[in-house]
């Protein structure tokens, strides 16, 4: 099986640090974005159910928090790749065994499977 090269773990790691800082990025502002509008909620007295902007309100809430939530997740998965990077099995597809790809986990540093078994 192939091993992945010192030259591509740096570069892999680069590609993860990279991912990780506008991660954090989209996190802050999402986060910023949810407090807004609760903040601004919480100012006007609104009736989802009867008022029409009211649904809207709620869709954006819940939208905004979905969207965090995806982010936060996406970060520990990050973090997790970046602590397995320097082990023996980082690149290696967790369903079939094969090497995953240098050009996969240059895209997608936390992938754990190889495309065909991502698919």
């Amino acid at each position: 099986m192939r091993e992945i090269t010192l030259r591509e773990r740096c570069a892999l790691r680069g590609a993860a640090m990279a991912e990780l800082q506008t991660l954090e990025q989209q996190i802050s502002a999402l986060a910023r974005s949810f407090d807004d509008i609760v903040a601004g909620q919480s100012l006007v007295n609104t009736d989802d159910e009867h008022d029409p902007e009211g649904s809207t309100i709620a869709f954006e809430r819940s939208q905004v928090s979905a969207l965090l939530r995806q982010a936060k997740d996406d970060r520990t998965a990050l973090l997790m790749s970046l602590t397995r990077m320097d082990e023996p099995g980082y690149g290696v597809c967790e369903v079939c065994k094969e090497f995953i790809g240098v050009e996969r986990l240059l895209v997608l540093p936390a992938a754990t499977k190889c495309i065909n078994c991502a698919r």
